[in-house]
């Protein structure tokens, strides 16, 4: 099946992001685990994890409507020095994401592709409620704790 060209380009760019986001979680959660931060460790393995299921949904949509995935192609890494700035750089390209998928179901929509909405749906959900759920309440737990407290908690 040729799918529209405007949803393809969509799911390039959305691919483009779960690669990235891959990238940077396994080196953070890398850091983590070099830090001896076990707990922080295990989630961004498991977040790093998603992001590969992520881009393995939009691989094969992309193959369904006959695209071909350029896993070569990815955004911008923002790798983090610290805890905080790690968890902010990861927060701030959730944002990103979510924007960037929010956009991309209203081309669907657009488009009349609404079964690519669908797919994309579910990815959005574990974007906004999951991922960037948790890291923001763990900078709110390192503003309301401290940091030296709050690290303590993930040894």
């Amino acid at each position: 099946m040729k799918g529209s060209e405007k949803v393809i380009d969509q799911l390039r760019f959305l691919l483009r992001n779960e690669l990235a986001a891959r990238d940077q979680y396994f080196a953070h959660g890398r850091t983590y685990d070099d830090l001896g931060l076990s707990k922080l460790y295990e989630r961004l393995d498991h977040e790093m994890q998603e992001e590969i299921q992520h881009a393995d949904i939009i691989i094969k949509r992309m193959l369904f409507l006959g695209a071909k995935p350029d896993l070569s192609d990815v955004a911008e890494v923002n790798v983090g020095s610290t805890v905080p700035e790690m968890m902010k750089n990861d927060l701030d390209f959730e944002y990103r994401v979510t924007t960037a998928l929010r956009e991309a179901i209203a081309i669907c929509e657009e488009e009349r592709d609404y079964q690519t909405r669908q797919v994309l749906l579910p990815i959005l959900a574990d974007t906004e409620e999951d991922h960037a759920h948790w890291l923001e309440q763990q900078l709110g737990l390192i503003e309301k704790i401290g940091l030296p407290n709050y690290l303590q908690a993930q040894m």
